[in-house]
């Protein structure tokens, strides 16, 4: 349990950080099988800030954001890309982290997450 007291789920042997995003996984396969959505994906990684060399020329790791889900609802061109969130705090660092990303996919990518 973490320290939102989110509980790991496993659904059709995949493991989920949260109840949240186990149920969000499957009213996405059910609107997947009723041709709402296709090319349902999970854990889809975008790269925000690609490796770079530093002053001192040590290697900075690259920037990555992760996505819960990423599909694309019938009749429109772009993918959706949905993040779960369960609790959200603006205060804390983890979900400032977020909004950054957030800023990032959308100014890189063109990309809106929608926060589910």
């Amino acid at each position: 349990m973490n320290k939102y007291n989110a509980r790991k789920t496993t659904v059709d042997g995949i493991e989920f950080d949260s109840q949240k995003e186990a149920n969000r996984y499957c009213e996405l396969k059910l609107m997947q099988r009723a041709n709402l959505i296709s090319d349902l994906r999970m854990q889809v990684k975008y790269e925000l800030v690609p490796k770079q060399i530093n002053a001192n020329g040590k290697t900075e790791r690259p920037v990555d954001y992760i996505a819960d889900f990423v599909y694309r609802e019938k009749g429109k061109d772009k993918d959706t890309v949905e993040d779960v969130k369960g609790y959200v705090d603006t205060r804390s660092a983890a979900y400032a982290k977020f909004v950054i990303k957030k800023k990032l996919m959308l100014y890189f990518h063109g990309i809106t997450i929608k926060e589910v």
